[in-house]
């Protein structure tokens, strides 16, 4: 794929986002795509964003857990960037409308919060606990502009990593008091079980998943900053939302996180 057609395929997302419609694969159409490519396409999607008031407030890393990678068919780690206008209330009831939600899908998962910044390479997972300043449980909703959610590594990467909205549990756990590799996560879906994981799910720690982003994105010369948010991947097979579900979730020692969706 030549470099022109990045900023063209960045505005499609973006296109495709706030008009609440799919896209046909990006892979299907420029088989050539490089994941280099696809990371500045995501960029060039997160500008337009800010140029509208959008503000980055974190990072998250998907398809870290093999469940979630045999699903999609997507057999390698991507990452995103976070927005306040995604972040939404816990127990709020949520217009998938409003909230420009297509084709969601809910994933329970660990939120790292930074005390410090850390700028890759060469962070390790004490590197991550040390720098963190608590943790809590999150519900990512994930979404995808690509149509019935025929990606490949390449679409989910322009697509900010299929990111739709997030929610934040209330609950603040200092990460060391827990052993995050083996704390279980139980998630409901109108009561009944949706999918449960521990934190071993990803990449054997949830830290050991959040290292990989900080270096991975600082290849790429973006540091995780004080204040942010990182998401370190879900701990369960995703689970599609619609109007109408209720969404509940607990993670063992962490505490709890729910979401309600409306037309």
């Amino acid at each position: 794929m030549i470099d022109a057609r990045i900023d063209p395929l960045a505005r499609e997302l973006f296109d495709a986002l706030r008009s609440r419609r799919t896209l046909a694969p990006l892979t299907e159409r420029e088989p050539a795509i490089t994941i280099a490519q696809a990371y500045q396409i995501s960029r060039r999607l997160l500008a337009l964003r800010e140029a509208e008031g959008e503000r980055l407030i974190g990072k998250k890393i998907g398809v870290t857990s093999k469940p979630v990678q045999d699903m999609l068919g997507v057999h390698q780690p991507d990452f995103g960037f976070l927005t306040d206008r995604m972040q939404l209330e816990d127990g709020a009831t949520v217009s998938l409308a409003a909230a420009g939600l297509i084709q969601p899908r809910a994933e329970g998962e660990i939120a790292f919060v930074l005390k410090r910044d850390l700028r890759g390479p060469g962070i390790t997972k004490d590197d991550v606990l040390g720098a963190t300043d608590y943790v809590l449980p999150c519900f990512e909703i994930v979404d995808s502009r690509i149509r019935d959610w025929q990606i490949r590594i390449q679409d989910t990467v322009a697509d900010n990593a299929s990111c739709g909205v997030f929610v934040l549990g209330r609950q603040r756990t200092d990460p060391r008091a827990l052993d995050l590799a083996a704390v279980r996560m139980d998630m409901f879906r109108n009561g009944e079980p949706a999918g449960s994981g521990l934190g071993a799910a990803v990449q054997g720690h949830p830290a050991e998943a959040v290292a990989w982003l900080a270096n991975t994105l600082g290849a790429f010369g973006i540091p995780f900053l004080k204040g942010e948010v990182i998401l370190s991947g879900s701990l369960a097979p995703l689970v599609p939302a619609a109007a109408g579900d209720r969404f509940h979730m607990n993670i063992e020692g962490m505490g709890s996180a729910s979401i309600a969706f409306s037309e």
